[in-house]
């Protein structure tokens, strides 16, 4: 049996790892060096643009002595110029570990199945679990703990909502989802979320009410309601999330601390009003920080163990 880690989903880790990356992303973070990476070449491959993920992963990459080569999706053309498969193959010859950034789950799953070398999920349209290890530490640096936290998510039940479902049930937090008819997490999300809860103590549910949502929640979360490839629902999305905006208002109906999480770039004026990244009670700013120190303890654990 292969010995390399991929992390594509949230679940690839298990829920005491989740732990020792975030622990890892913590201690790197306070200063702790390491050259976890000296000697190795990462590939990232991006199909879809980035500020905060390919500056995390690069300024990572270099922080652990490695050497980051990037491909923007021109270079490529996966599955268009080159198959899935042979630029998997080609590329375990040549670099450590490839960060890929694409639209479809089940191509970077194809990629990670001809591979001999770690695959990072930076993001697909099924999961976006790089995102939440960075949430997860945040959370825990301003509450102190992961224990019983609970979470308000407000909007689409999109790719970060998913991994946000998964590692807070990983970790044993307790997560309200709500969202517009139809615009649910998966059911098949839903499903493993449930499966991790049953042992970790945590909870996920779903409702329609943000204010219902809010009235208990140490953090509200919430995204874009028009993801990158949605373009074209754009005016039916704005519609159908009329009254799921994140406010001073909505923040009001939540207990005094609350605090607020975006995972960027936000469309103010759409799912949250002017003004709110900046708002006393917001986070934004660290969490976005911490994509780089999550994904460094990441890339510390798949090459030498948390």
């Amino acid at each position: 049996m292969s010995s390399v880690r991929h992390f594509l989903s949230v679940t690839d880790l298990a829920p005491h790892e989740v732990r020792e990356v975030i622990a890892r992303g913590r201690a790197l973070k306070a200063g702790e060096r390491s050259q976890a990476l000296a000697g190795k070449s990462i590939a990232i491959l991006f199909e879809k643009p980035s500020l905060r993920t390919k500056l995390s992963f690069e300024v990572g990459i270099n922080r652990l002595g490695g050497h980051p080569i990037y491909f923007s999706e021109d270079e490529i053309g996966l599955g268009i110029r080159e198959p899935v498969q042979d630029v998997a193959r080609v590329m375990s010859r040549m670099a450590d570990a490839v960060i890929i950034r694409t639209f479809s789950h089940a191509l970077i799953e194809e990629f990670a199945s001809a591979a001999t070398i770690p695959v990072v999920n930076a993001l697909t349209d099924g999961e976006h679990p790089c995102q939440t290890l960075a949430d997860l530490q945040t959370i825990e640096e301003c509450r102190g703990s992961l224990n019983d936290v609970k979470v308000a998510y407000i909007g689409d039940g999109n790719n970060v909502a998913a991994s946000l479902a998964l590692g807070l049930a990983s970790t044993g937090g307790r997560l309200t989802i709500a969202s517009p008819p139809g615009y649910e997490l998966p059911e098949e999300i839903s499903a493993d979320a449930g499966e991790i809860n049953a042992k970790s103590g945590g909870s996920l549910k779903q409702i329609v009410d943000p204010i219902e949502a809010v009235r208990d929640a140490d953090i509200v979360y919430t995204d874009v309601w028009t993801s990158m490839g949605q373009e074209a629902e754009r005016q039916v999305r704005l519609a159908a999330f009329e009254g799921y905006q994140v406010n001073p208002e909505l923040l009001d109906h939540a207990p005094d601390g609350v605090r607020f999480m975006h995972d960027l770039p936000a469309h103010p004026g759409e799912e949250i009003s002017d003004g709110m990244l900046t708002d006393p009670r917001s986070i934004v700013f660290d969490q976005a920080e911490n994509r780089l120190h999550a994904q460094a303890g990441l890339m510390h654990f798949l090459f030498s163990g948390a």
